[in-house]
């Protein structure tokens, strides 16, 4: 069999002698006797065969002259270290190997004869590279170093997997140019520095089989386990969201073992709440506590005993725990630590503090099933990993509040990003005053010449809905209590209870008659000041405890009322909310690749959202009166799905309720900016704020001379001033209707002059639904509520 079968180089790959050789006919001339003596009977030896010096590439060869060979080596693998040191002769970038140390056999053997050998960290692709960089620096004189680790990961007899490095000594190699080799030019040479991952390139350079070597490498390899296990520790712990990763925590144990040279280990953490001096659990995939359990969280001092707590949390030391049922015994079972870990199965465990110069962050556990697996000796191998541990943690931590802050931003005082580059702009602007010595001011942040765009889909009849639901709520509480009360003046005749069921009556009268605004604040300080002290006094009484406990049942612990068909109206708001701001913010996302523009929403009974579009926001000279017509299109059809969207998820809701949806058209560019106090945009100037009154006051508008309002379920009202926007937005109408989201009922109507605003009139035109996703069908608004009833 040929060495060079299947095997892809530059070179053409033989074994051969010739450069020891050489060294050995210095020797032989040396004024040491033993040394000439020794050289001379090396020599003597690969006399008879010049395939010894010429090479061969044939592994029979290696077979047949295994004796002369084994002699030629013999002073580089010295007999009497052959058990220490771990060393092989080889050829480069193959696996063959035909000598070795002792050593280096039993660790083969020890793993398996399924085992196969490969250089961890060395890619195929490379290896040819590699093999042109050797050419270029021995045939060519340049100096390119390429040197860098190389390993084996071999396990051993335990399964652990142990890390050796592999330092190469070529001293003993010839390379030299075939015919079929290029000749390398400097401009050649350029070339290559900079494409280095360009197989193509180097094979075009360096054609394979164009050089031949001669010789072969001493590897000196070195156990280097428990560095490379740091290394790995370190490298496992620097990345981004590594605890979504199915394999890290795997990988984790994996290294751990490796590290303390113990299969059967688990490595866990908690992390610790110093504000609430609790342990908890970290949350990732695989993630686990020992020390807390099936516990989410717990106390520090539920978790640990006096000495351990003190160990962990005073003096940030490590402590372990060697034979888990020994301790049990000898603690009588009183010490939560060991309870917890007997519960697991766990037999031994080492427990160290992650902590930094302010004090503990959590805990790294590391437990066995073994007893006296895990002890205060190899406890002491952690030192050399915890300050990674630590940095990571920290940097955890940092991350986890930034992300905190992002969120709050997010969801409290978002600032959009459309907009983020202005302020980042000023922040950066301020940072390098207060460097500078200078007064650091945020400056102002505007925004002229944009064009805004107004909508909402609102909850009609809302206030009567809620106090409907109130008006039932407090009917049934009442209705309760005076049942209570009835009872007790059968048992005790007290002419109070006749006042109070009187009172009781009274209250019941004026709810089915009028419900007034203040009748829900009398009726709840008659419950509050008059009913529950007595009721507490009533509780004695044998015969009244059932009748007083249902009441109690009834009524809500956080509100302290009865809060039945209340909480249906408001988890329906809340609901109706939630599911329109939903649909809206994902139709963003596709708006906003349309061409960026600033948006907002807001929640309230139903949802309302601002947008502004213009140069000004973009910071690109790109802006062109185009985008806002397809913005204005775009928020048109989404209003129209969100009202079907709504419809079709009504039945989902606790109480019915309809809902009307609103656009506002204005076409004046107009300024913006960004109120530091209320950490929101509005709209600068007197003439603008024209646009901030008709947008709060424009839903609520009749129509001009009707008590009609313009908001209407089952249709979409635009409102606008000028011509122009009637005459666009009939396009986009008209366009609508030919997709089947509009009817063809399109109405123009005045308004009723508003404060300080006059000449407004809207469009309005009855939306077409589908009963569900599926359904082909059209309805108008009366046609639904018909077929859902149906």
């Amino acid at each position: 069999m040929d060495i060079n079968d299947n095997v892809e180089t530059p070179m053409i790959l033989k074994v051969g002698f010739n450069k020891l050789l050489e060294h050995y006919e210095n020797l032989a001339k040396s004024n040491d006797e033993f040394l000439s003596a020794n050289a001379k009977r090396v020599l003597k030896s690969a006399e008879s065969y010049p395939e010894l010096r010429a090479g061969f590439s044939d592994t029979q060869v290696l077979k047949d002259r295994e004796k002369e060979i084994r002699l030629i080596l013999q002073d580089s693998f010295a007999p009497i270290l052959s058990r220490n040191e771990i060393k092989t002769a080889s050829v480069p970038f193959h696996d063959l190997i035909f000598n070795s140390s002792e050593r280096f056999k039993n660790i083969i053997e020890i793993a398996g004869g399924g085992f196969e050998l490969n250089i961890k960290n060395m890619p195929d692709d490379h290896r040819y590279i590699i093999a042109c960089t050797i050419i270029l620096n021995y045939c060519y004189g340049y100096n390119l170093n390429f040197k860098r680790p190389f390993y084996y990961e071999i396990p051993d007899a335990n399964g652990v997997l142990r890390y050796y490095k592999i330092l190469y000594n070529a001293d003993f190699c010839e390379i030299e140019a075939t015919d079929k080799a290029k000749k390398i030019t400097h401009e050649d040479y350029n070339q290559l520095l900079d494409n280095f991952d360009n197989l193509a390139l180097w094979k075009e350079k360096f054609p394979p089989d164009s050089y031949i070597f001669n010789g072969f490498v001493i590897s000196n390899i070195f156990d280097v386990t428990e560095d490379q296990s740091i290394s790995n520790i370190k490298s496992s712990l620097i990345g981004e969201d590594k605890r979504k990763d199915e394999n890290f925590i795997q990988g984790f144990h994996e290294i751990f073992r490796s590290l303390l040279g113990i299969n059967d280990i688990k490595v866990g953490f908690s992390i610790y709440n110093q504000e609430e001096d609790v342990f908890e659990r970290v949350y990732g995939v695989g993630m686990h506590s020992y020390l807390l359990g099936d516990m989410e969280t717990r106390k520090c001092s539920d978790a640990l005993c006096g000495w351990s707590y003190n160990r962990l949390l005073k003096e940030n030391n490590y402590f372990s725990v060697s034979d888990v049922d020994r301790d049990f015994e000898k603690s009588k079972g009183k010490a939560p630590h060991i309870v917890n870990l007997k519960k697991q199965g766990i037999k031994s465990a080492i427990f160290a503090p992650i902590a930094n110069d302010k004090g503990l962050m959590g805990i790294i556990e590391i437990v066995s099933p073994t007893p006296q697996m895990l002890n205060s000796i190899n406890a002491n191998k952690l030192i050399d990993v915890m300050p990674f541990i630590v940095s990571a943690v920290e940097r955890s931590k940092n991350d986890e509040e930034n992300l905190i802050e992002a969120i709050i931003q997010k969801e409290c005082t978002s600032i959009h990003p459309s907009v983020h580059w202005r302020f980042a702009k000023e922040a950066k602007n301020f940072i390098k005053d207060e460097m500078e010595g200078k007064e650091a001011s945020f400056k102002k942040i505007a925004f002229d010449n944009i064009y805004p765009l107004y909508g909402q889909i609102d909850i009609k009849g809302s206030s009567e809905a809620r106090n409907k639901a109130t008006k039932e709520d407090l009917t049934l509480q009442l209705k309760a209590v005076k049942s209570v009360l009835k009872k007790a003046s059968e048992i005790e005749v007290l002419p109070i209870y006749e006042q109070f069921i009187f009172q009781i009556n009274t209250y019941q009268k004026g709810l089915a008659e009028h419900f007034q605004v203040d009748s829900e604040q009398q009726i709840s300080s008659f419950f509050k000041l008059d009913i529950e002290p007595l009721l507490k006094h009533l509780y004695q009484i044998e015969g009244l405890k059932e009748d007083i406990q249902e009441y109690y049942d009834s009524i809500d612990d956080k509100v302290n009322v009865l809060y039945k068909h209340r909480k249906d109206y408001d988890d329906t708001i809340a609901k109706i909310n939630a599911e329109m701001a939903s649909l809206l913010d994902k139709k963003q996302v596709e708006a906003q690749q349309m061409y960026p523009h600033y948006f907002e929403r807001f929640k309230t009974d139903g949802v309302e959202h601002n947008m502004y579009i213009g140069e000004s926001i973009t910071k690109e000279a790109s802006f062109n009166q185009i985008y806002l017509y397809n913005l204005r299109l775009w928020q048109l059809q989404v209003m129209c799905e969100m009202e079907n969207a709504y419809y079709q998820m009504q039945s989902d809701f606790p109480v019915s309720l309809d809902v009307a949806s609103m656009i506002l058209v204005f076409s004046q560019p107009l300024s913006i900016s960004f109120r530091m106090d209320e950490k929101q945009f509005d709209v600068d100037g007197t003439y603008n704020a024209r646009y901030e009154i008709v947008k709060k006051r424009v839903d609520k508008a009749f129509i001009k001379g009707t008590k009609e309002r313009v908001t209407q379920k089952g249709k979409i009202s635009i409102v606008y001033s000028q011509k122009l926007d009637e005459v666009e937005y009939l396009s986009y109408v008209k366009f609508l209707q030919s997709k089947h989201y509009l009817d063809n009922d399109i109405e123009i109507v005045e308004l009723q002059d508003l404060q300080a605003v006059t000449g407004l009139k809207a469009i309005r035109v009855s939306v077409l639904y589908h009963k569900n996703e599926d359904d082909k069908a059209f309805y108008t608004y009366n046609d639904l509520m018909k077929e859902i009833k149906a």
